[in-house]
């Protein structure tokens, strides 16, 4: 069940992501759709929610009904459809890490999601810069990115083995006087 509002944009709703959701994350994450743009392993239960803890702000991405309120509203008050995460906040440049079931994509979901969240960095965290990686090959991810204002900071060749070939990473930053001044 999502957890408590964090903040709203004009479509989609960033919700507390909660050990009840860990079964939504496993159908994902069995999705080649999803877990080879994101590189990412099979992962069981017990994995899923030992990740779920590492110390990461988590926000499920959602599509809310009109009577979902603040709080943890019913099952049927709101539609989950991605995570947005921001990884080693506390600590270091915040690293921001997402997806969208596949249904959604291309609805600019996304784009309003990543965008709540680099909000959220900066209002909560004082950081200079967000930064992000994305395969390559992984053109609608890259896309997003540079949509938003993001750019390109280097690569890292063969980076990883997905779907049976090496791959690139590219990653991307964003300054928060830019991000501001948009």
């Amino acid at each position: 069940m999502p957890g408590a509002r964090i903040d709203s944009g004009e479509r989609v709703t960033l919700r507390t992501l909660e050990s009840e959701d860990i079964p939504f994350l496993q159908r994902a994450y069995t999705n080649p759709e999803i877990r080879y743009p994101l590189g990412t392993p099979l992962k069981n239960l017990d994995q899923l929610e030992e990740w779920n803890d590492e110390g990461t702000d988590q926000f499920l991405v959602c599509l809310d009904g009109d009577d979902a309120g603040p709080g943890q509203p019913g099952e049927e008050a709101v539609k989950p459809i991605g995570v947005v995460s921001a990884e080693d906040a506390s600590w270091r440049r915040p690293e921001l890490v997402y997806w969208l079931v596949p249904e959604v994509h291309g609805d600019s979901y996304g784009n309003e999601a990543v965008s709540l969240v680099i909000d959220y960095v900066f209002r909560v965290y004082d950081t200079p810069a967000v930064g992000a990686g994305a395969y390559e090959f992984n053109e609608a991810s890259r896309g997003l990115l540079e949509s938003l204002g993001f750019a390109e900071e280097g690569r890292t060749h063969k980076n990883m083995f997905i779907d049976g070939e090496y791959r690139d990473t590219v990653q991307y930053y964003l300054l928060r006087e830019e991000w501001q001044s948009e």
